[in-house]
């Protein structure tokens, strides 16, 4: 008989103990709150800054968009998770439908769906920043305390474990080219290896925001609401006077008819990079150049899907724990689009909704879908003229939409990683390999993927292009004519409103940025409990 292993959760524990939570959706009438600090989001940033704040003795409110969920509630099956915890359902693109964008809406926000990657700010990218936005503070040597404390709290550390299958397809075929491939850390503790953290960790051993700062937070007196859209700040002066919500009904998709009322000290926008602008440009405040929701960036991602002679299973273990940024060190910020290569984890929802071609072409990828292996390129977007990301606009009703045009320059990175993707593959042992691109058979040798892959017909929504990381829209600057929020993370014209979450970024990172949020948050809310 199979031994039965209950895991402990720490979400079901705290609510019998007493946390102030409230599920906006079954209110019977408006609510009013008052606090030290109201927080909208809780994932990277508004997690990390509800721990610090509610630790130093502050009275915290949290509202988050999407619902409660906890390891109970995760049952490894994607059919569930889309719906529950992502923006959309997991189906958000750009307003030309030519990018798909994967985010969380959740408690724990993207923290609880991403797949655990960690990765510092890259040296080059702060160097960038402080050169050409003037961020002078923001160095290598002044950030590390802030990485350092984070990757402490959440056990960030590389993983250990040898890589699956698909991971070490990777590291095999680049190593053949001579091409380095580090190992990734991971924010897990205890991992069970089970390969499904996109849909939420089913043993809490992802360390994300769900299970760490913001039990932490609500361990320390903090409130948490949930299924409530925050509409906008009313401000009065210089200062935001309130924050005005609207409750949303049990499936998270309709607003109701009660409202919730949030009077702080101080306020902190941390709802996502595409949710604060949003926020921002609904509540109509001061915007004199005109910078809020521009400049936002995606890491443009593009796949390359192979068979290998055995299986893969690429749908157990961890999800990314094999990397290369070789074909972004080696060229110059500024030059030709870098981009950082990494494995994506295949389950079938996700990779039959990505893959290229349908119909039959399509079933005979999805019939082999055990041996199948895929590489992605997180394209390194911001540094370039001609890399001047999205914008984010309101619709008719106050949602959000992102315009991200896809310039010759970007198309370009992506024919190059195409290549790079494709002859990795090949050296690993592939016996087809199919960009995600257009349509049309498989290649079965490197010289004739080279061959295609130079003539490809680049365009919107014939390749297929997605996302993941969503940064910028409301950025730190030195300049106020760059900068939507000074290096404290305040808002320029609004002495008690701050961004805190990725956002504050004036270019992409060039990486996973769940850590970079991570520090940053930390710095910024380490600030704030100081003022307050």
């Amino acid at each position: 008989m199979g031994v039965v292993v209950t895991i402990p959760d720490p979400i079901e524990a705290g609510l019998r103990a007493g946390w102030k939570v409230v599920d906006a959706s079954k209110l019977d009438r408006d609510l009013a709150l008052e606090a030290d600090v109201a927080i909208v989001g809780t994932g990277a940033g508004g997690g990390t800054a509800a721990e610090i704040l509610a630790q130093a003795g502050l009275t915290v409110v949290l509202l988050e968009e999407g619902p409660l969920r906890s390891s109970r509630n995760f049952h490894m099956r994607e059919d569930e998770a889309y719906t529950e915890l992502y923006q959309e359902s997991a189906a958000r693109k750009t307003t030309d439908k030519a990018i798909n964008i994967l985010q969380g809406r959740c408690v724990g926000g993207g923290t609880t769906v991403n797949w655990t990657s960690s990765f510092r700010t890259p040296p080059a990218t702060l160097e960038f920043w402080q050169r050409r936005y003037g961020l002078r503070e923001l160095t290598q040597e002044a950030m590390a305390p802030w990485f350092a404390r984070m990757e402490e709290r959440l056990a960030i550390a590389p993983w250990a474990v040898a890589p699956n299958a698909n991971n070490e397809a990777l590291a095999r075929g680049a190593g053949k080219l001579g091409i380095a491939t580090p190992v990734i850390r991971r924010n897990v503790k205890g991992c069970w290896n089970l390969g499904y953290c996109g849909v939420g960790c089913p043993t809490n051993a992802k360390q994300s925001m769900l299970v760490t700062t913001i039990p932490a937070a609500l361990g320390h007196g903090a409130t948490l609401v949930t299924r409530v859209r925050a509409e906008r700040f009313v401000a009065g002066g210089d200062r935001i006077a309130a924050l005005e919500a609207r409750a949303m009904d049990a499936a998270g998709v309709a607003l109701s008819q009660r409202r919730v009322t949030v009077r702080a000290r101080a306020y902190i926008a941390a709802a996502g990079a595409i949710g604060t602008p949003a926020l921002l440009l609904r509540s109509k405040l001061p915007d004199p150049n005109g910078l809020v929701g521009r400049r936002t960036f995606l890491h443009p991602t593009v796949i390359s899907a192979a068979l290998m002679p055995g299986n893969v299973d690429g749908f157990a273990g961890a999800p990314q724990s094999i990397y290369s940024d070789h074909f972004q060190d080696n060229v110059a910020l500024d030059g030709p689009m870098g981009f950082k290569l990494e494995v994506p984890p295949l389950h079938p929802l996700l990779t039959a909704t990505t893959l290229p071609d349908d119909g039959l072409q399509h079933a005979w990828w999805m019939r082999d879908f055990r041996r199948m292996q895929v590489v992605l390129a997180l394209l390194r977007d911001g540094f370039h003229a001609d890399s001047p990301g999205g914008t984010v606009r309101l619709r008719d009703d106050g949602t959000p939409e992102l315009d991200y045009p896809l310039t010759s320059y970007v198309w370009e990175g992506v024919r190059r990683a195409f290549l790079a993707m494709a002859e990795i593959q090949f050296a690993a042992g592939a016996t087809s390999v199919s960009p995600g691109h257009g349509y049309g058979p498989p290649f079965t040798s490197f010289a004739t993927a080279r061959a295609a892959i130079a003539a490809f017909d680049l365009r919107p929504r014939y390749t297929r292009v997605v996302s993941a990381h969503v940064m910028g829209g409301a950025p730190f600057g030195a300049d106020p004519r760059e900068g939507v929020v000074d290096l404290s993370g305040r808002h320029r014209h609004l002495r008690n409103l701050y961004v805190c979450d990725g956002s504050l970024f004036p270019t992409s990172i060039g990486a996973n940025p769940q850590l970079s949020i991570y520090a940053f948050a930390a710095r910024i809310a380490t600030g704030i409990a100081a003022s307050l």
